[in-house]
């Protein structure tokens, strides 16, 4: 969102429109009108007339909108970090509104030769993940967990944030019938919307690894939960596995004795395109790219773009595969023939002797 993470002063706004905003009284607008605007609309009357910029950067109208929008950063310590951004709460919504817009993979001498920003030399020390999941626009869980990245086990680990401890459920509204999973698979892919900030506070960066809305649910064969799957593909390096990652957010939901659904599972994982999961160290190195990469599609259609690049690694993915599987083949037939070769010289040497 360049319109409002730096907003510059209009020097020249037009003559009609500046004289019926100067008609108004500052207060009246900043109050009862900027108030009522959703972000993006806030950030495009922001760039209409000086008057307006200088009112829609007030950091308390952008702090209730950050509130509004996400309800788990309102924590003490989520409201310090952002505080520390470079415009605060302005700053913050820029990074994690959008859908990750930089999908370029890089190459190993690039990073290596000092092309990449000094960030990635040294990568987050803790990662805050804010997380808010609605259905049907109603609040259904809201947490902050932070984790320290710093130690040799989450390093060597594979790399996954467990939102949930093991033996927690969050109770829902939401009614789930024995027999009638389909039907429920089906509301939850139109209904349930997840966002899942990650906060790097030293870094003073953030972004959203969600999609959005899901983009499957499945009924699992053995255990009967639905897991609905968001996730965001994010830029590695370029030519090996990492090229492009998953960055997946799993919800397993399940069934109470009361007929309404429980959320027992959410968690956060890396895998690259052989479908293997990133350990922890691997992981940081993808997410401080990612950190520190543009954003992209902004508003309703970033749910539609996110889909669009869910289905395009997907194919890249059956495609690496299909060409893996081939290689494999044609090494295979290779090994046969000169194995085939070698007995027809051995037995030819032994009968010619």
């Amino acid at each position: 969102m360049a319109c409002f993470s730096h907003l510059p002063p209009f020097a020249a706004a037009d003559e009609a429109s500046s004289a019926s905003i100067s008609a108004v009284h500052p207060d009246i607008i900043q109050t009862h009108i900027l108030t009522r605007l959703d972000a993006p609309t806030l950030a495009s009357a922001a760039c209409t007339s000086s008057e307006l910029h200088a009112l829609a950067s007030h950091q308390l109208l952008w702090a209730n909108i950050c509130y509004s929008t996400w309800p788990s950063i309102t924590t003490p310590r989520v409201r310090q970090v952002i505080s520390t951004f470079p415009d605060g709460p302005i700053s913050f919504f820029s990074d994690s509104f959008p859908l990750l817009g930089n999908l370029n993979p890089t190459t190993t001498a690039a990073t290596s030769s000092g092309l990449a920003p000094k960030h990635h030399q040294d990568h987050p020390y803790e990662l805050i993940s804010a997380v808010d999941i609605y259905h049907r626009g109603k609040l259904i869980l809201s947490k902050v967990i932070e984790t320290e990245t710093v130690t040799g086990w989450f390093r060597c680990s594979p790399f996954r944030i467990d939102l949930l401890d093991p033996k927690d459920v969050v109770p829902t509204h939401i009614k789930y019938q024995e027999g009638l999973e389909a039907d429920t698979c089906r509301e939850l892919g139109d209904d349930l919307t997840l966002s899942w900030i990650l906060i790097d506070p030293t870094g003073r960066r953030a972004l959203n690894l969600s999609s959005h809305a899901p983009l499957s649910v499945k009924r699992h064969w053995l255990s009967g939960e639905l897991h609905v799957q968001f996730a965001s593909i994010l830029a590695g390096e370029k030519g090996t596995a990492s090229e492009h990652v998953l960055c997946g957010i799993l919800v397993t939901c399940g069934g109470s004795e009361g007929g309404e659904m429980q959320v027992r599972e959410v968690s956060l994982q890396v895998e690259d395109m052989d479908g293997m999961h990133l350990n922890g160290r691997e992981g940081l190195v993808i997410l401080d790219r990612a950190l520190e990469g543009r954003r992209g599609r902004k508003g309703r259609r970033r749910v539609g773009e996110g889909k669009k690049r869910y289905e395009e690694y997907l194919q890249r993915k059956k495609e690496r595969k299909e060409r893996k599987l081939r290689t494999e083949g044609t090494l295979d037939t290779l090994c046969v023939a000169f194995g085939v070769f070698g007995f027809f010289i051995f037995w030819s040497y032994i009968l010619c002797r």
